[in-house]
C-alpha cells in the first residue's frame, strides 16, 4: 500500500502544539495510508510541552515525534513585551535544524516504493520554513490554529501595509478598518496587541507576506461558522483554503500542574448542582489578574447571585503569577467573601476545562476568547462572556459578538494589565449569559449541533479534510 508522509512543524507553545497534534490524529484516523512526523521545538518558556506530546508518542504508531535540538533562546525580556517577535525569532533559530532533519527524512524515503514525503504543514509562525520545502521540491501548507477572521486580518496586513501612512504600527486613534471578510468595520482597538508596537507589527507583516506562498491554508474552523469570510477566501485570489474544524481535544488536556484529587473534587461539586446553573470562569494558562481586579471579579460574581466555578491566577505587582490556593484569604478577596459564597461558589487554581464545559451544570463561560476555548464552548453549547486578554483574543471577541452574534459582550478590547473591569460590568454580563431564554443561548445550541455534523460523513469539514488528504495521493 502506497503511503504519504506529512511533516508537521508547529510553533512552540501549548496553544499551537495541541491543536496541531489533534489535527494530525484526525488525519490518520481518516486515512490509514497517512504517516505523520511532527518536529517539536521545546523552548524554555513552554515547560509543559512534554506533557502534551507524551500521550501521542505512546499511543499513535503512525505519528512520529522528533524533538529538535534546543538552541540559545532570544533575550527572555522579549517574552512579555513582544511575544510574537520572540516566538518568530525562536522559530527562525531552528531553520537550520529543520532543514537538516527534513532532508534526512526525505533522503531516507527516496528509495522507498511504499512511502513518500508529500509536504510540510507549517504553523503560521513557521512560514519562513516554506523555503525549506521549496529547496526540497515539496509543497508547503499552513495550518492556522485560529479562525478565518484572523486569516483575513493577516491577508489585509500583507496587502495594505504599504498603503498605510509611514507603513508603521497602528495607533489607537486610527480610524476603523474595512477588512475584507468582515461584515462590520473593525475598530482598531480590537486588533492584536502586537499591532501597536514596531517589533510586533513588523513581525506580523513579515509573516503575513508569506501566507500566499503556501500551496494551501488549513484553518481550524467550519464554513457554517464563518460563511461570509470563507466565501470571500474561496474567491481564487488566495491559496486554496481547507476548513477542517472544529479540531478539539475532546478527551481533555493533561496539565502537569493539575491535581487529580482537585479535579475529582470539582466534578463532584458540579454533579451536585442543577442543570445550567453554574457560570465557569477560566482564562487559559497565561490569564492572570491583579489583586485589585480579583476583588472586582469577586464582587461582581457575588452580586450576580449565580453559582460559579472560578479558575484563578493572580499576578501581584512583582509580576510573578500565583495560582489560587487555600492560603489565600480575605487579603485577596473582599472581607468576608469566602464565607458568604460558601456552597455557592468554588475557586480553584486549575480546572479541567473540557470536562467542565461538557458538564450539564455549566450554563455560561467567562473566557479570554482563545480560539481553542471558543471552539470548545461552541462544541458543548455553552455561551461565552468575552473578556479578552492577549494575542488575537480581542479580534476573536469582536468576531463572536459583532459578526456572529454568538457571545455576550462584556469587553471587546480589554487587555492584560489594562483598565479594571468593574464589578457591575461582571455582574451584568453573568446575568445575561445565564439567561436561559436568550437568543444567544439558542444560537450557540444550534451551532453545537452544526459543529458536530460538520465532521460527520458528508459534513463540510469532513469533505474539506478529504480534499486535503487527496492532495497527497
Amino acid at each position: 500500500m502506497k503511503r504519504a508522509e506529512l511533516i508537521f512543524i508547529p510553533s512552540p507553545g501549548i496553544g499551537h502544539l495541541v491543536p496541531t497534534l489533534e489535527f494530525a490524529k484526525l488525519l490518520i484516523d481518516r486515512d490509514d495510508r497517512i504517516l505523520i512526523t511532527v518536529l517539536v521545538m521545546k523552548p524554555s518558556t513552554s515547560p509543559h510541552v512534554e506533557a502534551c506530546t507524551r500521550p501521542v508518542a505512546g499511543s499513535q504508531s503512525r505519528i512520529q515525534l522528533i524533538e529538535l535540538p534546543q538552541v540559545d533562546p532570544p533575550p527572555l525580556e522579549l517574552v512579555r513585551r513582544y511575544p510574537e517577535y520572540f516566538i518568530t525569532l525562536s522559530v527562525e533559530s531552528q531553520v537550520s535544524n529543520v532543514r537538516k532533519v527534513v532532508s534526512e527524512i526525505v533522503s531516507s524515503r527516496s528509495g522507498s516504493d511504499s512511502v513518500r514525503v508529500t509536504g510540510l504543514v507549517l504553523d503560521f509562525f513557521c512560514v519562513s520554513m516554506i523555503d525549506v520545502a521549496s529547496e526540497l521540491g515539496l509543497p508547503s501548507y499552513m495550518y492556522l490554529t485560529s479562525n478565518a477572521g484572523f486569516l483575513n486580518f493577516m491577508l489585509y496586513l500583507s496587502t495594505h501595509h504599504g498603503e498605510r501612512i509611514n507603513s508603521t504600527e497602528f495607533e489607537y486613534s486610527d480610524s476603523e478598518l474595512l477588512i475584507p471578510g468582515f461584515v462590520n468595520p473593525v475598530p482598531v482597538s480590537v486588533l492584536p496587541l502586537c499591532s501597536f508596537n514596531k517589533n510586533g507589527y513588523t513581525t506580523f507583516v513579515k509573516l503575513a507576506q508569506r501566507f500566499r506562498d503556501v500551496n494551501g491554508i488549513i484553518v481550524n474552523t467550519l464554513s457554517e461558522l464563518e460563511p461570509y469570510t470563507i466565501n470571500l477566501l474561496s474567491g481564487g485570489l488566495n491559496p486554496p483554503v481547507y476548513t477542517v474544524g472544529p479540531v478539539l481535544q475532546v478527551e481533555g488536556q493533561s496539565n502537569p500542574d493539575s491535581d487529580e484529587a482537585q479535579s475529582r473534587k470539582i466534578m463532584r461539586w458540579l454533579d451536585d448542582q442543577p442543570e445550567s446553573s453554574v457560570v465557569f470562569l477560566c482564562f487559559g494558562s497565561k490569564g492572570s489578574f491583579s489583586p485589585l481586579q480579583v476583588k472586582e471579579m469577586a464582587t461582581g460574581l457575588e452580586q450576580s447571585e449565580y453559582k460559579f466555578l472560578w479558575s484563578l491566577r493572580i499576578s501581584p505587582p512583582n509580576n510573578e503569577v500565583l495560582v489560587y490556593n487555600q492560603s489565600l484569604n480575605d487579603d485577596i478577596f473582599p472581607v468576608g467573601f469566602l464565607e458568604r459564597i460558601r456552597g455557592r461558589g468554588m475557586i480553584c487554581e486549575w480546572a479541567p476545562q473540557v470536562e467542565v464545559l461538557a458538564h450539564k451544570a455549566i450554563g455560561g463561560f467567562v473566557s479570554h476568547c482563545g480560539w481553542n476555548s471558543i471552539l470548545e464552548s461552541l462544541w458543548y453549547g455553552v455561551p461565552i462572556v468575552t473578556w479578552p486578554l492577549y494575542a488575537e483574543q480581542q479580534l476573536n471577541a469582536f468576531k463572536m459578538v459583532k459578526e456572529l452574534g454568538l457571545a455576550v459582550e462584556m469587553r471587546l478590547d480589554s487587555r492584560r494589565d489594562g483598565d479594571l473591569v468593574m464589578a457591575n460590568e461582571i455582574e451584568k454580563a453573568v446575568r445575561r449569559v445565564m439567561d436561559g431564554d436568550s437568543e444567544i443561548r439558542k444560537k450557540v445550541k444550534e451551532m453545537a449541533e452544526i459543529s458536530r455534523k460538520s465532521l460527520m460523513d458528508g459534513g463540510s469539514s469532513f469533505i474539506s479534510i478529504r480534499q486535503f488528504i487527496d492532495l497527497n495521493f
